[in-house]
């Protein structure tokens, strides 16, 4: 009997103990917990997640949320025991919901490598989101027809060059010149398509309108989030929006009355085909050119300018940079997590392995002192954007209107811009709908 109780006592502790070590099989291994926000590049973090414990043998968990699920993935996740400690935000719309979960990360290498340290998202004294890619968005000009233009014998400016083009009243004599020798330079218009589509207005309400929002909200300590809680705003800078506004209507390739039909696709088409010398847009749209049946648009005669509007000090203004993609470290991990936390995120922005995923394999232009202009994507608008953001005698316009109010407030933009280039409202119609809307909308 004592022998038949010990087998049973020793089964017993076996099994007991195969079960606990199956349990400590199941418990997480993993240091830092990423959640990923972009499809398109779960492969490519899997592939740095390997490669960074191969290096420093840390393990990283990468989860990557489905397409526009990442809100409702990353409530779900956070309650968990083992919750992302690196996770990603909108900018100031997103801290707004996440600043619970947000570690302050003003003392943090990825904070002070920065190149312009506004970009990241602050609330007070503290620092609670890094931007991790950039993009930009100007004037894109097609260089090629702007030399041709400086050499004709016939043309009313002394500008020779489009670097002496560092104002509104240089850029409006340029382009109001140009469409009087349009024949001459083979164009329709010195501007592309203004696309006036509902969907496809955000050029007008929501880029082009960064510019005067943020010069109403520039002296404000912290203008994201000034903006952002602001109710009402005064619109006192909208002739300045109007005049430039109004210089892409005068001088497009499509009467103002049609603007209506046309979409961004056609207006980039009209560009990449030669008949319009410049074209507001970002740096993301160097594939909708390059891609155009018939594109005559060279990759080394291509920049940007700014988006001049007349204000004093705009020879100095540059291009807006800015983004919506930041990253957060989780203030509710361990401290032990958070600092595998940064280590890693510092490995990926400052280290060459690190790097060489982020710049051939991810793609990203990133914001930080680390990467060069070589480090950059291989399109030239992207290579203008490093370019303006290394140019310390530029200042950047960041971009104010994330934290626009929503949808409705666009369309009601949208649609007044529309009626407004139709002939149907004043522009002071505009203005006081623009105010009205947003009021509505906050």
């Amino acid at each position: 009997m004592k022998k038949i109780i010990s087998l049973i006592f020793a089964a017993f502790l076996c099994f007991s103990l195969t079960f606990t070590l199956a349990g400590c099989n199941k418990k997480e291994t993993a240091q830092v917990y990423f959640l990923n926000f972009k499809p398109e590049s779960a492969k490519v973090y899997g592939e740095i997640a390997k490669a960074y414990e191969k290096e420093k043998g840390v393990k990283i968990k990468v989860v990557t949320a489905s397409s526009g699920a990442y809100e409702q993935t990353l409530k779900s996740e956070i309650a968990k025991d083992f919750a992302p400690t690196i996770f990603q935000i909108n900018g100031p719309v997103g801290y707004t919901a996440w600043k619970d979960y947000c570690l302050d990360l003003k003392d943090t290498t990825l904070y002070n490598i920065l190149t312009d340290k506004a970009l990241a998202v602050r609330d007070g004294d503290g620092v609670f989101a890094v931007p991790y890619v950039v993009e930009g968005y100007g004037i894109i000009y097609n260089g090629e027809i702007m030399e041709k233009y400086f050499s004709l014998p016939t043309k009313k400016t002394k500008i020779s060059s489009v670097n002496e083009i560092n104002s509104f009243d240089a850029l409006k004599a340029v382009a109001e010149d140009m469409t009087a020798h349009k024949k001459e330079l083979g164009i329709e218009g010195a501007f592309a398509s203004t696309s006036l589509i509902s969907g496809e207005d955000w050029r007008s309400h929501t880029h082009l309108a960064n510019i005067p929002i943020h010069y109403e909200f520039k002296d404000s300590e912290n203008a994201p989030l000034t903006v952002l809680q602001t109710a009402e705003i005064a619109f006192k800078h909208a002739d300045n929006y109007k005049k430039l506004f109004d210089l892409f209507l005068d001088n497009s390739t499509t009467e103002k009355g049609l603007l209506g039909t046309k979409s961004v696709a056609d207006s980039m088409a009209e560009f990449a085909l030669g008949k319009a010398a410049m074209v507001q847009n970002g740096s993301w749209s160097y594939s909708q050119i390059a891609e155009v049946k018939g594109n005559t648009v060279k990759a080394d005669k291509i920049g940007f300018l700014p988006l001049f509007m007349d204000f004093d000090g705009e020879e100095n203004q540059g291009i807006c940079i800015g983004t919506e993609n930041y990253l957060a470290i989780n203030k509710k991990a361990t401290a032990e997590q958070q600092k595998a936390s940064l280590d890693f995120l510092t490995w990926l922005f400052t280290e060459e392995n690190g790097k060489r995923f982020v710049s051939e394999e991810l793609g990203f232009l990133t914001p930080f002192t680390t990467f060069s202009a070589e480090d950059a994507p291989g399109d030239p608008l992207s290579r203008e954007v490093v370019r303006y953001m290394n140019d310390k005698t530029k200042d950047n316009v960041p971009w104010t209107f994330t934290s626009f109010p929503g949808e409705i407030f666009k369309k009601a933009f949208g649609g007044a811009l529309l009626e407004y280039a139709q002939g149907s409202k004043t522009f002071d119609e505009v203005i006081e709908i623009v105010k009205e809307k947003w009021k509505e909308a906050r």
